[in-house]
C-alpha cells in the first residue's frame, strides 16, 4: 500500500493543474495515466486538429491567392507527410513540456497504468495499491462506435486514428454531420480529398439553430463538399473500389462508394472499467459520472472533472472543473459550476463563436425575448479580407436586459464572441456592452450595433 494525501485519475487538461495546486499546497500526490500525459486535447484533439485546419486554410488561401492579386506560379499541392509531420510535433511538444512541469513537481508521484478502484480511498494500479482520502476522477472520453449494419466489416477512421493519416485520401466519407465530423471534412477537402457527410439527422449540427445549420451546410457546399441528410439506414460493405456506404435520403443516390470512412458521431465517458460501483460513484444511463455543483460525487471524498462528468466536454471546461475543485478546496471558496457559462467553438472556416443559449431553446423558455441578427457582409474587416460569409446573432431578456445568448458564424468568430461571453459571465445588462468603444476595423466593432438592434421577437 502507497499512501498518499491525494490521488489523481487520469492526466489530462484538469489533472496536472490540480496536481500542481495539491502539491504546492503541501499534499503528497499520486497522478496516474495509462496511455498519454495531456489527454485529448494534446494528444488527439485540439492541438493536432486546429494544426491540420491551418495547414489546411494555407493550402486554400494559396489556392485563391488570384482574388486578392497575388499570382501563383504553380498549383497547390499537399504533401500530407510534412502536414502530419508538423502536427506530430505539435503534439510532441506539447506532451514534453507537460511531463517536464510534472517532473519538477515536489511531492508528485507519477503512475502509469490503468487504474480501478479497490474498496474505499483506495485505487489499484498493476501491481500496486494506492489510498488516499481525497481522489480525482479525470480519465476524459473516447470516440462511439455506433453499432451499424457491417460496421465490423470494413476498415473505419475515428477522430484519434485518422489523425495517423500520411496521406490524402480519395473519397473520404464522414459519418456524423456535427462539430468533430465538419472539421474534418473541410479539412481534407482543402487537402484535395472528396468529401461526402453523411448525417442521420435532416439538417447538420442539429444542435444549434436551423439558421446557422442552413448557412453551415452552405459553406461547405461552396468548397464542393457533398452533404447527405436524413440518412436513416446507414450500413457499410466492402468494396472493389473501397468501401460502399448506404444510405437512405429522400435525394441522392442510395449508396456512396467511398476509400475510406471516417466515424464521427460523438464520443463517450471511459467510465466503464474504473469499478466505480465498488466505491457508490453513480454514473447515468451514458456512463458519465453524477456530479453536484461542486463536482463532487455521490461518494465521499471522491470527485469528477473534465469530459466524464457531462459538464461540457471541452478542454476549456475541463480547465474550469480544476479551478472550482481547487478554489472550494483550498481558497475556501464556493464556485459552482452552473454558473458558468456556456461557450464553445466550431472550427470550420469561418469559425463559429458561440455563447449561452440557442434562439430555440431561449424560446421554449418562455421569456419574453429580444432578438438581432446582423450579416457578416456588414463589417468592415470581413470585407477587407474578402471573407463575408455568415451572420451574427444575439438573443437578450426582454425585461432583465441580460443577454441569454449569441452565435457569431464568420472570420474570426471564435475570438470576437469572448466581448459576449464576459458580458454575460459578469451579469452585466447588454446595454454596458452596446456602450463600448471597440476598435476599428475589428469583428467585434460590429457588437455594439448588433446589440443596439435588438427588437422584441
Amino acid at each position: 500500500m502507497m499512501d498518499f494525501d491525494a490521488i489523481i485519475i487520469g492526466a489530462g487538461q484538469a489533472g496536472p493543474s490540480l496536481a500542481g495546486r495539491l502539491t504546492t499546497a503541501g499534499m503528497k500526490v499520486a497522478l496516474i495515466e495509462r496511455k498519454f500525459i495531456g489527454g485529448t486535447c494534446v494528444n488527439a484533439g485540439c492541438m493536432p486538429t486546429k494544426t491540420l485546419v491551418a495547414s489546411a486554410r494555407a493550402a486554400h488561401v494559396a489556392r485563391n491567392a488570384a482574388a486578392f492579386g497575388v499570382n501563383v506560379d504553380q498549383p497547390v499541392g499537399i504533401d500530407m507527410a510534412k502536414v502530419k509531420s508538423r502536427a506530430d510535433t505539435v503534439i510532441g511538444n506539447a506532451r514534453g513540456n507537460l511531463e517536464a512541469w510534472l517532473g519538477k513537481m515536489a511531492d508528485l508521484t507519477l503512475v502509469r497504468g490503468t487504474a480501478r478502484f479497490d474498496g474505499p480511498n483506495a485505487v489499484a494500479v498493476g501491481g500496486k495499491r494506492l489510498s488516499a482520502p481525497r481522489i480525482f476522477i479525470n480519465v476524459g472520453g473516447r470516440p462511439v462506435i455506433p453499432r451499424l449494419p457491417g460496421i465490423d466489416e470494413v476498415a473505419h477512421l475515428t477522430s484519434t486514428s485518422i489523425l495517423e493519416l500520411d496521406s490524402v485520401p480519395r473519397h473520404l466519407v464522414i459519418v456524423g454531420g456535427s462539430y468533430i465530423g465538419l472539421e474534418f471534412a473541410q479539412m481534407y477537402r482543402r487537402f484535395g480529398a472528396e468529401v461526402t457527410i453523411v448525417e442521420r439527422n435532416p439538417r447538420l449540427i442539429s444542435r444549434e439553430d436551423e439558421d446557422i445549420s442552413d448557412a453551415i451546410a452552405d459553406i461547405l457546399g461552396r468548397e464542393g463538399i457533398g452533404i447527405r441528410t436524413g440518412a436513416d439506414c446507414i450500413a457499410f460493405s466492402r468494396h472493389s473500389e473501397g468501401i460502399a456506404v448506404s444510405v437512405d435520403c429522400t435525394a441522392g443516390p442510395p449508396e456512396i462508394i467511398g476509400s475510406h470512412v471516417l466515424v464521427a458521431v460523438g464520443r463517450r465517458p471511459n467510465t466503464d472499467d474504473l469499478g466505480l460501483e465498488a466505491v457508490g460513484v453513480e454514473t447515468d444511463e451514458r456512463g458519465y459520472i453524477k456530479v453536484n455543483d461542486r463536482l463532487e460525487t455521490t461518494a465521499s471524498g471522491i470527485w469528477a472533472m473534465g469530459d466524464c462528468n457531462g459538464w461540457g466536454g471541452f478542454t476549456h471546461t475541463a480547465y474550469n472543473d480544476f479551478e472550482i475543485v481547487a478554489a472550494n478546496l483550498l481558497d475556501n471558496g464556493d464556485r459552482k459550476v452552473s454558473a458558468r457559462v456556456a461557450a464553445y467553438a466550431l472550427y470550420i472556416d469561418p469559425p463559429l463563436g458561440r455563447a449561452g443559449m440557442s434562439e430555440r431553446e431561449a424560446r421554449a423558455s418562455g421569456r419574453p425575448l429580444l432578438v438581432s441578427k446582423r450579416p457578416m457582409a456588414r463589417v468592415g474587416r470581413a470585407v477587407e479580407k474578402g471573407e463575408t460569409q455568415g451572420f451574427m446573432k444575439a438573443i437578450a431578456d426582454a425585461e432583465t436586459k441580460q443577454i441569454l445568448g449569441a452565435a457569431i458564424l464568420g472570420i474570426e468568430g471564435d475570438e470576437a464572441i469572448h466581448g459576449i461571453v464576459d458580458t454575460m459571465s459578469s451579469g452585466s445588462p447588454y446595454t454596458v456592452l452596446q456602450w463600448a468603444v471597440p476598435i476599428h476595423p475589428t469583428v467585434s466593432e460590429l457588437i455594439p450595433t448588433l446589440l443596439g438592434d435588438l427588437k422584441p421577437a
